[in-house]
């Protein structure tokens, strides 16, 4: 056999089993304790399932799965892997800008008004929006429900301490989103770092929420998930559209991330487009 289709052929079977083992692993975190990521975008599944092997001195996905069994401290090492926390206050400044500018007078219409942070990470974005509502004198008939896989990001996003070497950034996307007063009147300086004020969250509620497995909880005006539908794979992400849709009233809005999109999903007529560039859509049917 040629060298090089020999090698090739035991390139396709390496990765093949190398599949195999993954999904073993999936599997087999879904068949003990429930977490369900067995339709996450393999690729990125299969990076964060390596870093887990090597920082656990393994050598195989096997071997992880051994260890995730019969070690609930490897297991939720595992777990705080596959959660994505990337994330920051005002991310994509012109989203919050848009928001402000188009959805903000049509909130202004209702009595009241529930909002939905789908896999809000460490917090950031629901301090940003819970300043834009205070700022636009809506916060105080809003309810905040922030949800997030992860149970160590949410004590995290609790805490409303960030580190003070973020706040430049943080300070010029409020700005660039129409922040209307000085970002530094929300918080103060510790020495832990910097404490938001807690008015921020006096109506936010803070809950662990699996899109993959659990099912709606209520109705909302808003829901927002912003880069979190990129690390499904197609299955996966319209079951979680499906979730939205029956989560959200009629005429409620959608917020998406910038490379997230409703076209090509089960639902994608259901909705009327508000701002196609940042990801705002109008549920209409």
């Amino acid at each position: 056999m040629d060298r090089s289709l020999e090698a090739q052929s035991k390139n396709d079977i390496s990765n093949h089993l190398e599949e195999i083992e993954v999904k073993l692993l999936l599997q087999g975190l879904y068949d003990w304790c429930g977490y369900d990521f067995r339709n996450y975008a393999y690729q990125s599944i299969r990076r964060r399932i390596w870093h887990r092997v090597y920082a656990e001195r393994l050598s195989t996905i096997t071997g992880l799965l051994d260890k995730v069994l019969h070690d609930p401290s490897c297991l939720q090492r595992l777990i705080a892997d596959f959660s994505i926390n990337v994330t920051e206050m005002f991310r994509d400044p012109l989203f919050f800008l848009e928001f402000r500018e188009k959805v903000v007078p049509l909130l202004r219409t209702y009595p009241s008004i529930r909002i939905w942070h789908a896999g809000c990470s460490t917090g950031e974005e629901v301090y940003s929006m819970a300043m834009l509502l205070h700022e636009e004198d809506l916060y105080e008939k809003t309810k905040i429900y922030a949800t997030d896989i992860n149970t160590t990001a949410l004590k995290d996003a609790k805490s409303g301490i960030f580190p003070l070497e973020n706040m430049k950034k943080y300070t010029s996307n409020y700005l660039r989103a129409g922040g209307k007063r000085a970002f530094s009147d929300y918080y103060c300086v510790t020495n832990k770092g910097v404490q938001f004020y807690p008015f921020l969250t006096k109506n936010v509620i803070f809950a662990q929420h699996n899109l993959v497995t659990d099912r709606s909880f209520n109705e909302f005006h808003v829901i927002l998930c912003r880069n979190v539908l990129i690390y499904f794979n197609k299955t996966l992400q319209n079951k979680v559209h499906s979730l939205f849709y029956e989560s959200l009233g009629m005429f409620g809005i959608l917020g998406l991330g910038d490379k997230e999109s409703i076209y090509y999903t089960n639902h994608f007529d259901s909705y009327n487009v508000i701002s196609g560039k940042q990801k705002l859509y109008r549920k209409v049917k």
